[in-house]
C-alpha cells in the first residue's frame, strides 16, 4: 500500500480552582446639583479606598485600581417627551485582585450594603505562573491525543509506519496536495502555550487546547 496522509484533531482540557478574582465596583451618584454630587461622591469614595488599602496590607489583596472621577451631565426625557431639568452623574471605579476569597465574600457582602456602591462582578483567573504551565501541560497532551488517534487510523488500514508532516493550532492546518506533505517538505509548526484557551464556568476555570496534525503513514 503506498503512502496514506492522515489529517487528526486532538483535544485535551481540565479543570483548576480559580487562584484569584478579581472584583470590579462603581461608586455613583446623580442630583440637580453638580458641585454637591462630586463632593458627596468623593467622600463615599474614600472609605471604599480606605478598605481596599487595609485588605492589601493584610495580604488579602494583590494588587488594585482606581479611576480619576468621571463626570457627566444630561437632561433626560420624561413620558410625555418633555425635556426635564439637567441631572449630574458621579463615578469612581475600582478594581481589586484578591488571593483570600473568604475576605473577598465578606468585603462584598459589607459593600453591598453601602450608599452609592454597585458591585459590577467578580471574574476568575489563575495566576499568570499557573496558566502558563498548565496552557503547555493541556497543549502537549493535545498534541498526544492526534498522535494516538493517527497510530489508530494507521493501524486499522494495516499500516505500521506513522511520521509527523504538521502540526498546528485548530484552524491553522493549510489545504495542500497531498504530495506536498511529502516528508522531505515537512513543516512543523509548534503549537504554542497561547493555543490552549481559558473559559470561566462558575468558580472552576477550564483550560483547554485544541491541535490539528497530518501523519504520513506507510
Amino acid at each position: 500500500m503506498s503512502e496514506v496522509v492522515i489529517t487528526v484533531r486532538g483535544e485535551h482540557e481540565v479543570r483548576i480552582a480559580p487562584e484569584r478574582a478579581i472584583v470590579t465596583l462603581s461608586v455613583a451618584l446623580d442630583g440637580p446639583d453638580r458641585e454637591a454630587v462630586v463632593a458627596r461622591t468623593l467622600a463615599l469614595a474614600d472609605p471604599v479606598r480606605t478598605s481596599i488599602v487595609a485588605r492589601e496590607g493584610s495580604g488579602a489583596v494583590e494588587e488594585w485600581s482606581s479611576r480619576r472621577l468621571a463626570v457627566r451631565s444630561e437632561r433626560p426625557w420624561n413620558n410625555d417627551g418633555t425635556r426635564l431639568a439637567l441631572v449630574h452623574h458621579a463615578s469612581v471605579d475600582f478594581a481589586a485582585t484578591f488571593t483570600d476569597f473568604a475576605e473577598l465574600s465578606a468585603w462584598v457582602a459589607d459593600l453591598s450594603a453601602w450608599e452609592g456602591v454597585s458591585v459590577a462582578g467578580t471574574t476568575w483567573i489563575l495566576t499568570p505562573e499557573t496558566r502558563a504551565r498548565v496552557e503547555q501541560e493541556v497543549a502537549a497532551e493535545a498534541v498526544r491525543t492526534a498522535v494516538a488517534r493517527a497510530g489508530a487510523y494507521a493501524t486499522a488500514l494495516g499500516l505500521t509506519k506513522v511520521e509527523p508532516i504538521e502540526i498546528a493550532d485548530a484552524g491553522l492546518i493549510t489545504d495542500r496536495d497531498a504530495a506536498d506533505m511529502a516528508p522531505k517538505a515537512m513543516r512543523a509548526f509548534a503549537a504554542p502555550p497561547s493555543g490552549a484557551g481559558l473559559e470561566l464556568q462558575g468558580d472552576d476555570l477550564t483550560v483547554s487546547a485544541t491541535v490539528e496534525a497530518r501523519f504520513v503513514a506507510a
